[in-house]
């Protein structure tokens, strides 16, 4: 299939899609291509410039702007929440039940202690590996 950019007469200008260049070229000659706006069937293509794929149409892919987004959040929690490695579970539950300050905390915890979290109503949201931070370097 081809998209051609159109113009009438007129200079009214539209899109159509034909099977290829030919099958524009066939229905154009038996005056079955007719503009949408005033019905004149004097057509001619409109210069288009071709889609080429650009630095800048490359940058704003999905996969890009996901890998931008990824690390946006990746950067907010390493910044506003405390690692608490494999503690998390028991941290979590003891700043639920008001045994420690509240704060924001991220760690690891098996898919088991997040459901158990998670019944008891403790507020957790598991990440998926393309969100999660990796944990700060230990101190020497």
């Amino acid at each position: 299939m081809i998209r051609y950019a159109l113009l009438c007469d007129d200079d009214h200008d539209f899109e159509a899609w034909f099977s290829d260049s030919a099958g524009f070229d066939d229905q154009n000659a038996r005056g079955l291509v007719e503009c949408p706006q005033c019905g004149s069937t004097r057509i001619r293509k409109a210069l288009a410039a071709p889609a080429v794929a650009t630095s800048r149409k490359r940058e704003a892919s999905p996969e890009r702007q996901f890998g931008e987004i990824a690390s946006k959040v990746r950067a907010h929690i390493r910044k506003n929440y405390d690692y608490v490695g494999e503690d998390f579970a028991s941290e979590a539950r003891a700043i639920h039940d008001g045994d420690k300050p509240k704060r924001l905390i991220y760690g690891e915890a098996s898919a088991d202690e997040t459901k158990a979290l998670s019944d008891d109503g403790v507020p957790v949201t598991p990440l998926p590996d393309a969100l999660a931070p990796t944990p700060p370097k230990k101190a020497n």
